[in-house]
């Protein structure tokens, strides 16, 4: 099979550039779009009719994408082949009246957001990133670059750091961002005046902390990557430079789905928990003429993959990690599997990866959690729940997941996009 990019490297570089380009999952989300733009795709309104032709077509719903491929002979029992992955990243959210301060320092107030590794935050340059909202509601995306840092107390303060840091969550975490007091700045104001809007133009705002170092290549053979945000930007990436690369089906409809707030539980409208996928892939079989009989039938027939990064063995932390099932970096993207179904697959799942991994030429590992160690979850078992569609749970293995700055191996996003761009080949 032809697979763009065409090495591991441009891969790589184009992987980075998205990143760079995603210090939010609003910003992600636009990236996504302009991409899809590039190639073609129109995007939809969800409040206007949409027509039932053929074409590629795309939503934007806050910070997350659902983008579609419908081929010209679809009909009402043509099954899907869905993509699952999610925008947002764990860090830090900006509350409301942010701009606070004391004993000489300005300092931003945040609220913790997911489960970030909370030491990894510190002594990094920070920006800001995510939308501004007027009062006619319109949005406006905005960054500052680097702009704050959270400063750790130094060791001759605290001799006790080495072996035991605590962090406290509302008084330990507060990002400094300058000198003066609170009431000489206006944090919002500055972030509004980026957008090219007066501060008090500014209705509401959801506003997110990243890391702004870039990411980079290094060690032997430059085959280690880090960056901020692979989790879940691998894995966006990956399906969505499948998608692109995807020859025009004719038996199946391609779903590329990139929710927001996965790190947060999914619970919200934009999440996986919420009926945006069901909404969408009702409304296109609506258009091909499906009753709700067939419509269901197209379910029966379809398949998702929920992308979503993993862990590679820690070789400093080995016994956290199942005796048995030891992923490595560079051995390629994982099966995840798990007993209580926090991931989704089943035997069913397993076939199936094995054989877009077989088609696509890609070696694939399987993780599974050490029993003693409780494990996470996915947007995988929300989607077969909530859509009765058979679901598998992939993706890259990780070091440092949830830290402000994740460790892989370059050749396992370029691999998971090569197994995807399989998976939304036109069926044998």
């Amino acid at each position: 099979m032809t697979f763009p990019p065409t090495s591991v490297a441009t891969h790589t570089d184009d992987f980075a550039r998205f990143i760079t380009a995603s210090p939010s999952s609003y910003h992600a989300a636009a990236e996504v779009a302009r991409r899809l733009d590039s190639a073609g795709f129109s995007r939809v309104d969800e409040a206007e009719k949409w027509s039932g032709e053929a074409g590629r077509r795309y939503v934007v719903r806050d910070g997350a994408v659902i983008a579609w491929v419908q081929p010209a002979g679809a009909g009402p029992t043509t099954p899907f082949r869905i993509l699952g992955a999610h925008t947002d990243s764990p860090g830090f959210k900006l509350k409301p009246k942010p701009t606070i301060g004391a004993h000489g320092w300005l300092q931003a107030g945040v609220e913790v957001y997911g489960g970030p590794l909370l030491n990894s935050w510190l002594d990094r340059e920070l920006e800001l990133a995510g939308r501004l909202t007027t009062i006619d509601g319109s949005e406006h995306l905005v960054r500052t670059g680097p702009f704050c840092r959270i400063p750790q107390l130094a060791i001759h303060l605290d001799r006790d750091a080495n072996t035991g840091l605590t962090l406290d969550r509302q008084r330990h975490l507060t990002p400094v961002f300058g000198v003066g007091e609170a009431g000489q700045a206006d944090l919002v104001g500055h972030l509004a005046g980026l957008a090219g809007l007066r501060g008090e133009e500014v209705a509401g705002y959801d506003i997110l902390t990243a890391d702004t170092a870039a990411p980079a290549r290094f060690g032997l053979d430059d085959a280690l990557f880090a960056a901020g945000r692979m989790d879940n930007l691998s894995s966006v990436h990956a399906g969505l430079v499948a998608l692109l690369a995807a020859p025009e089906p004719s038996d199946q409809i391609l779903v590329f789905a990139a929710f927001d707030h996965e790190e947060l539980g999914s619970q919200t409208r934009s999440g996986a928990s919420a009926p945006l996928l069901d909404d969408i892939l009702t409304r296109i079989g609506a258009g091909l003429g499906a009753s709700v009989s067939e419509r269901l039938r197209a379910y029966a027939g379809s398949w998702c993959l929920s992308a979503d990064a993993g862990h590679s063995v820690h070789p400093n932390y080995p016994e956290k990690h199942d005796p048995a099932n030891r992923p490595v970096a560079g051995g390629g993207p994982l099966l995840k599997i798990n007993a209580t179904q926090r991931y989704a697959t089943d035997a069913g799942g397993a076939a199936l990866w094995a054989g877009v991994c077989a088609q696509a030429g890609v070696e694939y590992q399987e993780f599974v959690s050490n029993n003693n160690v409780p494990c996470g979850s996915t947007i995988g078992p929300l989607t077969a729940t909530r859509l009765g569609i058979r679901t598998v749970d992939v993706g890259i293995p990780l070091l440092s997941m949830h830290s402000a700055r994740e460790l892989c191996h370059v050749n396992d996003p370029f691999a998971l996009s090569a197994a995807i761009a399989a998976f939304f080949a036109p069926v044998r």
